[in-house]
């Protein structure tokens, strides 16, 4: 069986399909298709339960002669259980999470959500009942969890899991900022990860990729300080264990 030598895991709305074109944009490498929807096999227990052989010849049929295989489903990363299931069945995988200021990463899931007409209530609103709106999700969003705006951006409590079960050298996590800020360097890190050399692509590593956010876009400033207060102790946790200063994100 072909399976993946990576997994883009997460987070939402924070540069995964960045990473996965620019992945995709390698000769070297063979990323799953289609892009969207995104495999979730590791996820979804329906998927799950049909096997190794089912994710190999769905995902990876053509990957042969490829020196790396990936894969990107961003909804691994705040799922505690997907992180044992792939220790369990591809042991020596590599794991690769991009993390984004929380507070801009729940707004921008916001606009998602709005966008493809899913949600109808302000930024406001939808953060106030957000643990309400969690427990009542419908049977086909369990898994997309569209309202689940602020616990995606509880980075340090999703990535314990995976630390938990993969060996620290198995783990890269990248920030957005890193992306936007230095995109050469985090090329040059992330496929030295995936132990594949950089070649020059047709891939624009300063282009922005899946945006959800126009100019006129604006978080209420009051939302903007109460989500910056609900994440203060969460985002001193993620930069104790990432060992990354997050002092921007504040």
């Amino acid at each position: 069986m072909l399976l993946p030598t990576f997994i883009v895991g997460g987070a939402p709305r924070s540069g995964t399909t960045y990473l996965y074109e620019l992945c995709d944009s390698h000769p070297d490498i063979y990323m799953a298709k289609p892009k969207a929807p995104e495999p979730k096999f590791f996820l979804v227990d329906e998927e799950y339960s049909k096997g190794l052989g089912y994710y190999s010849g769905k995902y990876f049929a053509h990957a042969e002669g490829f020196q790396a295989m990936g894969e990107k489903s961003t909804n691994y990363l705040e799922h505690s259980h997907v992180a044992q299931r792939i220790q369990q069945c591809i042991p020596n995988v590599k794991l690769v999470f991009v993390l984004r200021n929380p507070v801009e990463r729940a707004f921008s899931n916001f606009l998602w959500s709005c966008r493809n007409r899913i949600e109808t209530l302000s930024f406001a609103e939808a953060i106030a009942r957000e643990q309400e709106r969690e427990l009542t999700y419908k049977q086909e969003y369990r898994y997309a969890r569209p309202f689940s705006y602020v616990s995606r951006g509880m980075y340090a409590r999703h990535l314990k899991p995976y630390l938990k079960f993969f060996d620290p050298s198995q783990v890269k996590i990248f920030l957005l900022d890193d992306i936007v800020s230095a995109p050469e360097y985090v090329t040059q890190e992330l496929f030295a990860f995936l132990d594949i050399p950089v070649v020059d692509t047709a891939f624009d590593l300063t282009q922005s990729v899946n945006s959800a956010r126009t100019l006129g876009d604006q978080i209420p400033s009051s939302v903007y300080a109460y989500l910056c207060d609900v994440y203060c102790q969460p985002n001193q946790e993620l930069a104790r264990l990432i060992k990354r200063d997050l002092s921007c994100w504040s």
